[in-house]
């Protein structure tokens, strides 16, 4: 079997637009360029689509690469036959892939490798073959120095047999099934832990029972928590009787002295072996599909705080609150590029609010501030109503935004390399001015685990995490564009075709040469070459480069296209830009190139009437309940405004304005069935809600959306 048909099975494409889409990874190309610039190669896939291509060809590959080993040990053992060998290349299931391997696999001596070591092996195959009688005669002529009576001599053969009935291909693929269909995972308390406070979070899982295919994914990670934290102990269950009633079907064809020898040897090879084996391959399995539903979450969550929208180039007051320790200001002008910096003690116990009104205004007019962004951690409600206390002669809008993972960046080389002389409490500060102006921009600096919008991250496969997350961040960074002057290290590294070493290269060409002038000029970044140009230079864009479609989503390869276009309709490229009159007159079909089919040609228009267009939409003030300062404010049936800061498999949190998120449990988003929390909200979602339930001494809120 090719690639292009292992692919098939799974998704339901043309040969020719795999094979297309593989040609392409295969030269390197990205999946945001294959994507945007390659839709007439690919058949107009989406980069879900690339995506799903890409990794099930790495599927592909690695099972290549197995079988190859596979039969590279098998053949070392002088044991690979032909019929062995064919079943091994046709085969491509990683499971029966390793069954068939499983008699070949190197491992510690077992009870069957001993009883073979003393000559009980042909008497194992005269039970099996289960055509025997008088068994005790029979077992009598394996007697030795080694095997002293019958029943040393029929334990030996039993040990062999449990051993071929846990190689056996088909009693494993049908177990599979069993506890796939049937299994019921189970919790108990540790005795010595039931007592434990930090083991309270996890009292629902004390006693606890659950068919393992129908157990919510957060519920099944929360349960492997407990147990790794030494809270609990796990166990995976199907019906004994039924297991081995299963294997007898599949091995007992006689009713004789071998049958009862069989029966002793398959409940033995059943408890030893093959539960053992199962029950454990069900739950990783179990686990895999956990794992990637809670990845799939976190990693739409963080695109769509990605894709938050931006406050554009605009004067920036950020405040990161606090008490004690004062609030921290910054003023940061439309680059995001620090002006000043101090701190206010509004609060208690110093209350200088009036001493701090007087600075905040001074600040404000000193630099032309137009925003005012606020942290949304300790103090922020207070010092926001602080703020809209101030008389200020041009108010600036004020917004509150999410501080999530701030404090990591403000402690990160990243943060360090931009702000050496600086503390962590002024790095922190930057960037919650900088990421109202530009959430994207800002956040792709923090490991994006820190940001906190996503649930059990440390629990789950930590490569798969970080591969998802990193694509995210790719695919965010591409589908907006960057700005090539400006962009910093960590936004450059995520624009297709660069990377961190690249990136760090034009960091350095654009500190010794000053600002790009075009994109070609790309081409002079040390070891820049034309591969990576090509799936690099579309995502740029230069605001006043001499050739306005650097300021576009216009490949340069396709350049020559829209002079073309500019030219027959008698005009220049400038002024052809943005103009929907002359861009109706053209006739795609006329441009089709060997290159740029007609798909690439109908982008290239959409783009030229709406050059460079930011995909985000603008930020928006938001206004809390003023009256509602902390959980004991709350009360049972009050409807409030809230902003959706997390989303869950079971539900999402709200931001009330207050230090405790309120829960919206998945029953409670709208009337009727919910199958995905993410159909109803998105995070940063401005929304309505009712509270339902206040438990202050657990600071728990529960909301619903049903008003």
């Amino acid at each position: 079997m090719t690639a292009t048909g292992f692919i098939q099975k799974s998704l339901p494409l043309s040969d020719k637009n795999i094979s297309a889409t593989l040609k392409l990874l295969g030269e390197d190309c990205t999946i945001p360029f294959i994507s945007r610039y390659r839709k007439d190669a690919t058949g107009n896939l989406d980069e879900v689509q690339i995506e799903q291509i890409a990794k099930l060809n790495t599927q592909f590959e690695e099972m290549t690469k197995r079988k190859e080993s596979i039969l590279k040990s098998i053949e070392e053992q002088n044991a690979l036959t032909d019929e062995l060998k064919q079943r091994i290349e046709t085969s491509f299931d990683l499971q029966e892939l390793e069954d068939l391997y499983l008699p070949f696999r190197k491992r510690r001596k077992t009870k069957a490798d001993t009883a073979k070591e003393k000559g009980l092996e042909p008497l194992a195959r005269i039970i099996m073959s289960q055509k025997a009688n008088d068994l005790q005669f029979l077992a009598s002529k394996y007697l030795n120095d080694e095997v002293t009576s019958v029943e040393d001599a029929l334990q030996g053969a039993r040990d062999i047999m449990a051993e071929w009935i846990n190689e056996n291909g088909y009693i494993r693929k049908n177990l599979r099934r069993l506890f796939q269909r049937k299994a019921l995972i189970s919790s108990k308390v540790v005795k010595s832990k039931k007592e434990d406070e930090a083991a309270q979070k996890f009292s629902q899982y004390f006693e606890w029972e659950e068919s393992l295919n129908r157990i919510p994914s957060h519920r099944l990670l929360a349960m492997l928590r407990a147990e790794a934290e030494g809270f609990v102990k796990t166990k995976i269950d199907v019906d004994k009787d039924e297991a081995l009633d299963l294997i007898e079907n599949a091995i007992l064809k006689s009713n004789n002295e071998c049958t009862d020898q069989i029966a002793i040897a398959i409940a033995d090879s059943y408890k030893r072996l093959l539960e053992p084996a199962i029950s454990n391959e069900t739950l990783q399995e179990a686990k895999q599909k956990a794992d990637e539903k809670a990845i799939g979450i976190f990693s739409e969550n963080l695109r769509q705080l990605l894709l938050a929208p931006p406050l554009g180039e605009k004067r920036i007051l950020a405040i990161d609150p606090g008490y004690r320790s004062g609030c921290k200001v910054v003023c940061l002008d439309e680059k995001g590029d620090l002006l000043h910096n101090e701190t206010i003690y509004p609060h208690a116990p110093q209350n200088e609010s009036g001493m701090a009104m007087k600075k905040i205004r001074s600040m404000v007019n000193a630099y032309n501030i137009q925003a005012i962004s606020i942290g949304n951690g300790t103090a922020s409600r207070e010092t926001e109503f602080f703020i809209k206390k101030i008389a200020f002669d041009t108010p600036p809008q004020v917004f509150v935004v999410s501080e999530a993972g701030a404090s990591v960046y403000s402690a990160s080389k990243i943060a360090r390399d931009e702000f050496p002389s600086f503390d962590v409490t002024v790095r922190g500060a930057i960037s919650i001015g900088r990421r109202l102006s530009d959430p994207l921009a800002e956040l792709v600096k923090i490991d994006a685990k820190s940001i906190g919008v996503g649930q059990y991250q440390h629990d789950v496969d930590q490569t798969q995490l970080k591969n998802e997350l990193d694509a995210t961040v790719m695919k965010c960074v591409n589908s907006v564009g960057i700005n090539l002057n400006t962009a910093s290290k960590s936004l450059l590294s995520y624009v297709s075709g660069i990377g961190e070493k690249m990136a760090e290269n034009i960091v350095n060409y654009r500190a010794e040469n000053g600002a790009f002038e075009d994109r070609k000029q790309l081409k002079k970044v040390p070891r820049l070459g034309e591969k990576a140009f090509q799936q690099a230079a579309a995502f740029v864009r230069i605001a006043n480069s001499k050739n306005p479609l650097d300021n576009s989503a216009v490949h340069p390869e396709a350049y020559p296209v829209v002079e073309n276009m500019a030219k027959d309709l008698g005009i220049k490229t400038v002024d052809l830009i943005a103009n929907k009159e002359k861009i109706a007159l053209i006739s795609p079909e006329k441009y089709v190139t060997e290159t740029i089919g007609i798909l690439g040609i109908k982008d290239i228009l959409k783009e030229l009437e709406k050059p460079g267009l930011d995909p985000r939409k603008a930020a928006k003030v938001f206004e809390f309940d003023p009256t509602v300062k902390s959980i004991r404010d709350l009360k049972t049936g009050m409807i409030l405004p809230g902003i959706v800061n997390n989303i869950t498999a079971f539900g999402c949190f709200v931001d009330l304005g207050i230090k405790e998120s309120g829960l919206v449990h998945i029953s409670q988003l709208k009337d009727g069935f919910v199958s995905d929390v993410n159909e109803v909200v998105k995070l940063h979602q401005h929304v309505q809600v009712r509270v339902t339930e206040v438990d202050e001494g657990r600071k728990r809120v529960q909301l619903s959306m049903i008003l």
